[in-house]
């Protein structure tokens, strides 16, 4: 990407920079609550299956409620603007790390996975997906790939200074400082962030609250209704949403498992965490922010699509077979590849949206993908507590893992079958009538 390509991106600076806040402070904490649950928990144990059933269930609540959440926000932010969208979601995380940094025992611990399986049900995926809708409206459709790659390399960024602070931060430290930046973030965003929605006119206030009611109902059925229509009727949102499923299953089953994995089978503790979370971010960076704008008019989406999911088969089974301690350390230098899944899938649901469908269509897949996020803990939390108990059929503390990464060859197999066809929803615009009306009439 050149520097004049570098200029055309400056309209999203209000948003990057409150966002890469919202990151640090969110990854600076991910190292020293494995240790702070498990202790908590479980104490003087390395091993924590309770730590892990409770991750578990609480990812399958925050899937089961996103399916709703996700394309509703996606909605909302279509109907009403993006600015206030990321405000609420990115004030959720504030509260409960709050309650850690009041005191670790098991009752606020307890305490903070209630509070932030709400956040995650507001927050986790919708802040990607609006931050997305908002540089598809101020950036030309020929440069949001890259400009969707600054976005998630900002947050990779965001990641290595995050564990760079939980590295060397004192423990005692870290809640307070991320409540500091998670406090900063929304204030600077509510006064420099420039709405590029007009909020849609309200209708008239005079009917009864019953006929509201049912008219906000049958308002979102036929909204939830057109956005399913828009990525049935297009093969490219249809396909790219299959692979979504399968990806995120496999990842976000890794994902909830793997650190609690690394401190039972190696005896990690907060230190080897934050360095190989580094690596992975490090990676994550170069391939994102210098890779990906480079090669992508070379090659398109499909192709670095393709090698991303290539990379997360490689880091997953690395993962699940380690057999060293210096093997995930290895396996997190896959980061470089498998990061890059995210920015192409943006960029092609992007292209087959319309400008008025941005929303929608993200919010609708990230909807798909929070269902692949409930179901895969249902198998992947208690399948990793077996074979880390003395229980375990064979020695494979890792064999969850290797199974998950089959979801990413499914994933994979899709994407090779892709059709490089121009991306256009001209024709879906065309043919199908939006009955688009206000959530609040």
């Amino acid at each position: 990407m050149g520097w004049s390509s570098v200029r055309e991106l400056r309209p999203l600076v209000h948003l990057l920079l409150p966002l890469c806040f919202h990151w640090i402070a969110e990854e600076m904490t991910v190292s020293v609550l494995v240790d702070v649950t498990t202790g908590a928990l479980c104490p003087g144990e390395s091993t924590c299956s309770e730590a892990i059933y409770i991750s578990g269930v609480q990812q399958t609540v925050v899937g089961i409620f996103k399916m709703v959440v996700l394309p509703l926000l996606g909605q909302l932010a279509d109907e009403y603007g993006r600015k206030p969208l990321l405000l609420l979601t990115l004030s959720t995380s504030i509260f409960p790390f709050t309650l850690l940094a009041i005191s670790e025992s098991k009752g606020f611990v307890y305490a903070y996975y209630g509070l932030r399986t709400i956040s995650y049900i507001l927050s986790q995926g919708s802040i990607f997906c609006i931050s997305v809708a908002y540089a598809a409206d101020v950036i030309d459709e020929g440069k949001r790939a890259a400009a969707f790659s600054w976005i998630t390399g900002i947050y990779s960024a965001s990641h290595v200074l995050g564990n760079v602070l939980a590295r060397f931060l004192p423990e005692d430290y870290i809640f307070e400082v991320s409540i500091a930046l998670l406090i900063v973030c929304p204030v600077y965003m509510y006064f420099f962030l420039v709405e590029t929605v007009k909020p849609t006119p309200k209708m008239s206030q005079h009917s009864s609250f019953l006929n509201k009611t049912f008219k906000v109902v049958q308002d979102r059925y036929n909204s939830m209704k057109y956005a399913a229509t828009i990525v049935i009727s297009s093969p490219m949102l249809k396909n790219i949403s299959i692979i979504s499923f399968f990806y995120e299953l496999g990842m976000s089953g890794i994902s909830t498992v793997l650190l609690y994995y690394l401190k039972a089978a190696f005896g990690y503790s907060k230190n080897q965490y934050s360095e190989i979370l580094m690596m992975v971010g490090i990676g994550s960076i170069v391939s994102q922010l210098l890779v990906l704008p480079l090669v992508n008019p070379f090659v398109g989406e499909k192709v670095i699509l393709c090698t991303g999911l290539l990379g997360s088969i490689a880091y997953a089974v690395l993962y699940g077979l380690a057999w060293a301690s210096w093997v995930p350390y290895f396996s997190a230098s896959f980061g470089v590849l498998y990061i890059l899944v995210t920015p192409s899938t943006y960029a092609i649901i992007s292209k087959a949206s319309s400008s008025t469908d941005q929303g929608k269509a993200q919010g609708f897949i990230a909807g798909v993908q929070s269902i692949a996020s409930l179901l895969s803990p249902l198998v992947m939390s208690p399948l990793t507590a077996w074979f880390l108990s003395s229980s375990a059929p064979f020695n494979c503390k890792g064999f969850s893992i290797i199974c998950a990464s089959l979801c990413m060859v499914i994933a994979l197999c899709c994407a090779c079958v892709l059709k490089s066809e121009a991306l256009s929803n001209t024709e879906l615009e065309d043919n199908v009538e939006n009955i688009e009306a206000p959530l609040l009439s």
